[in-house]
């Protein structure tokens, strides 16, 4: 049989609502060929959608897809994309770590500290392996003292690739990663196709994701689908290649699609034709193989999460694929308070099946990179680095709650004194 998008009958009781159904403006986010362009428009906050039941269905070879206008929230602002703090800030938050445990039993829990030290504490990993420390420097150090950049920076070049490209690997039985010291591609192959996951920037789409299938033995021109967790260019640049050289359909959130299609200059290199959109509780089915899809409006407007199953020598593990994880949307509470609600969401859904690998499209925050790494030395019955449990996933899902908490409550300090002194 031929693969196939179906979507799952779900109550709202049981898929827990992002929202309560009212009425939400929701701020879209760009991310531009280059990391360092930023760009900023009068945001259309009269442009609402409400969330609703479906309206439409449309055909797709090689079965019927719902398409879905739920809960997409859309304005016409683009903002700015915080990067990723690298190695310098990775030291410092090391640095700080260590009185985390400290600062939790001294500091009242609903305070920017509070939040701050119980998101460091989360961090460390059985034994103390450091699992997240990735993710805390990015969510609980770098959005909280970093700079605010220039309207206009310089233009950047593509990165040189000797110094970011990583060799591809098999992390899985039926689980490849291609990727960059920053970014990863996962691949899940059935016995009809291959499930790919992200499609980093326009310039890995040929070396990187192509180039490495290749390298694993695997046929680019066997990708069924590709699932695009959220539409920013490092997600979603090689989406167009693997469409228009593979044939590949590609998968995204409504909201997101919208993203690509309006962006004026944000992909220079041109965008991929809208195709597969992403519906909650939907499946991508392929050779007996599910992908369940989950809406997470927050890190973008359709940013999408998943839940499927790999295998470790034949063993079945369950992965949460996080689809978007950095607070670069306009910095407000309503945006924090929408983000926790999915955060939290897809918290509780991990937990439900029992995911005990958390993984996502940068590498840095689930530390795939080096985990992959340490298979090369993995001795006879050693568990697989990437399977760190599932109290280890609630910590990942914990560090982006309590940091989000914490910059909410910043913002939330700094509007009521913008408000004082406005009497």
């Amino acid at each position: 049989m031929g693969g196939r998008a179906n979507d799952r009958s779900m109550t709202a009781a049981k898929r827990g609502a992002v929202t309560d159904g009212s009425k939400l403006r929701f701020i879209r986010t760009l991310r531009s060929t280059d990391d360092n362009e930023a760009r900023r428009r009068t945001p259309a906050f009269g442009d609402v959608r409400t969330c609703g039941p479906d309206v439409r269905e449309e055909t797709l070879a090689p079965k019927p897809a719902v398409v879905s206008n739920r809960c997409i929230r859309e304005s016409g602002r683009d903002i700015m994309h915080m990067s990723t703090c690298g190695f310098l800030c990775t030291v410092g938050a090391l640095a700080v770590m260590g009185t985390a445990d400290a600062q939790t039993s001294r500091t009242a829990p609903d305070s920017i500290e509070g939040h701050l030290a119980a998101g460091k504490n989360a961090a460390g990993g059985r034994d103390n392996t450091p699992d997240f420390y990735g993710l805390v420097t990015a969510l609980c150090v770098a959005p909280l003292n970093a700079p605010v950049r220039p309207d206009a920076p310089a233009p950047r070049k593509n990165p040189n690739r000797a110094s970011t490209y990583l060799e591809p690997k098999k992390a899985f039985d039926d689980l490849y990663w291609m990727g960059t010291a920053s970014r990863s591609t996962w691949a899940l192959t059935t016995s009809e196709g291959i499930i790919l996951y992200d499609t980093q920037s326009v310039y890995d789409a040929e070396d990187v994701i192509a180039g490495g299938l290749k390298k694993l033995g695997l046929d680019p021109a066997k990708v069924k689908y590709v699932i695009v967790s959220h539409a920013h260019e490092n997600e979603v640049g090689g989406a167009k290649f693997m469409q228009e050289r593979y044939g590949a359909h590609i998968v995204m959130g409504a909201g997101d699609w919208d993203m690509v299609e309006e962006s004026v200059n944000g992909f220079p290199n041109g965008k991929p034709k809208r195709d597969m959109v992403a519906t909650d509780g939907m499946t991508i089915v392929l050779g007996g193989r599910t992908v369940t899809l989950y809406l997470m409006p927050g890190h973008t407007p359709g940013t999408i999460s998943g839940i499927f199953q790999v295998h470790d020598h034949g063993k079945p593990l369950t992965v949460a694929y996080s689809g978007g994880t950095e607070f670069n949307f306009v910095n407000d509470v309503p945006h924090f308070d929408t983000y926790l609600a999915s955060e939290r969401r897809f918290a509780s859904i991990a937990a439900s099946a029992g995911a005990t690998i958390i993984m996502g499209n940068q590498s840095q925050f689930d530390s795939a990179a080096g985990k992959l790494r340490m298979l090369a030395d993995r001795r006879a019955g050693e568990g697989h680095p990437l399977d760190v449990g599932v109290a280890a996933v609630a910590r990942y899902f914990k560090i982006e709650d309590e940091c989000a908490q914490a910059v909410r409550l910043r913002l939330a300090a700094g509007q009521q004194e913008a408000t004082q002194r406005g009497r």
